[in-house]
């Protein structure tokens, strides 16, 4: 073990750092739902054309590559990797702000997803391999604090940018301090060993193809990636027009939008991520069924339905609406960590990568690329019978999809303790 990571502190500090640079990964990817009316009005879109700059322009090249780029992080420096892809997604957001059409704007949030790409398959691996496997699924859930500490500061601080500046003066200013976190990364983090909190020997990484045909042969993979694709598809189907709900629908000046939507999803959403890592470590030290990585994503997924539902449909304003979404917020957002824990206990150590690489190309591909834009168009669909309202059964709608989801996550847990067993070092 390299002298640094023998102090809790310096992993601690990695394992901060590298949640920094997630944040940094979700404010960039996420500023823009907070900016979507000006956005429309400005670009004169849709709300399908605006659910494809939110997911599928972002999504398409994002799962393309990460899958490549995981394997070269499989077999080369993560450290690096991780650098170089921060400084790109940053330059490439504050691009976004140049934009004048549909066209360029997609092509910018394009470029954003090649940066996006190179983040979080080589961080995961440092992570797994920095903490040991009793609180792997709780280090996982801090690094997974990004995505809502991302909303957060993306929402919020985009409100104030738009409120007084403009759309494109928000994508600047969000892009170009990543400048400064790619070397932070590379100047303070060191490129631990593989497999090091385990004490496992490292072995010669595996060919592409055989690392997906190993994970195609677990059933339990299969239906566990599905399933987190699905809860993905209504995650950010609701998430990226949670901010258009708010303000067309109940009429939230945008800067209330920033707050309190902002703050009920930052922090309601790192509190369910904290607590799905954390609840999990804790089933399965006291009950040592390794079954549970898998029931604690189902019971968010079912759970968090008639929340969710109550929220867009039963709701009399909007300030009583974005308080309610605390509920959905945090019984849906159980899932992440433990499935991530659940893939890199499936593969060996030189496999980890490459694991959340296509797991993520599932979650991203069907959740980020499809999810948001499938809401925007049956927004558009509904919008001449109920007008503003469309939004709202859109995304009652999309949360339905919660209930294929649970069927998968039922079908995974037959299998995932024996497909672990199997797992080579």
């Amino acid at each position: 073990m390299p002298e640094a990571y023998q102090k809790p502190s310096y992993r601690y500090l990695v394992l901060g750092i590298l949640t920094t640079v997630y944040v940094s990964n979700f404010v960039d990817r996420q500023v823009i739902n907070v900016l979507a009316q000006p956005i429309i009005g400005d670009l004169n879109i849709s709300d399908g054309q605006f659910g494809m700059l939110s997911g599928l322009a972002f999504a398409f090249i994002y799962t393309t590559l990460a899958v490549p780029i995981a394997r070269w992080a499989d077999i080369s420096n993560r450290r690096n990797i991780v650098a170089a892809s921060v400084a790109i997604w940053s330059v490439m957001t504050a691009l976004c702000g140049g934009a004048q059409s549909f066209a360029q704007l997609f092509l910018a949030r394009f470029g954003v997803g090649v940066g996006e790409a190179g983040g979080s398959p080589p961080s995961h691996s440092i992570v797994s391999d920095i903490f040991p496997a009793e609180q792997r699924a709780t280090a996982l859930s801090i690094y997974s604090l990004g995505v809502y500490g991302g909303i957060l500061v993306g929402t919020v601080g985009g409100a104030y940018l738009v409120q007084y500046f403009d759309w494109r003066t928000a994508f600047v200013v969000v892009g170009m301090p990543g400048i400064l976190l790619a070397l932070l990364v590379r100047f303070v983090v060191k490129e631990p060993p593989r497999g090091m909190a385990e004490a496992r020997t490292d072995v010669s990484p595996p060919g592409f193809f055989e690392v997906m045909g190993f994970l195609w042969e677990r059933k339990s993979f299969r239906h566990l990636s599905f399933a987190c694709a699905l809860h993905a598809f209504v995650t950010y189907g609701m998430g990226n027009f949670m901010p258009l709900f708010l303000g067309r629908v109940h009429g939230m000046p945008i800067l209330d939008v920033g707050w309190y939507y902002g703050m009920i999803a930052g922090m309601g959403g790192m509190a369910d991520t904290f607590f799905g890592g954390w609840v999990t470590d804790r089933m399965i030290k006291r009950t040592g069924d390794s079954t549970w990585y898998i029931w604690v994503p189902f019971i968010s997924t079912v759970v968090a339905v008639p929340l969710a539902l109550n929220t867009f449909l039963l709701m009399p304003d909007g300030y009583v609406a974005v308080y309610s979404y605390l509920l959905p917020v945090f019984a849906g957002g159980w899932y992440l960590a433990p499935c991530i824990a659940a893939t890199h206990f499936l593969v060996g150590i030189r496999m980890r990568a490459m694991a959340s690489a296509i797991l993520l190309f599932m979650l991203n591909l069907i959740g980020l690329g499809l999810g948001p834009m499938m809401t925007g168009f049956m927004s558009d669909w509904l919008t001449p019978q109920f007008g503003v309202d469309s939004l709202r059964y859109a995304m009652s709608i999309a949360v339905m999809f919660n209930f294929w989801c649970a069927f998968h996550y039922f079908m995974a847990a037959e299998t995932i303790r024996k497909d672990i067993a199997k797992a080579p070092d």
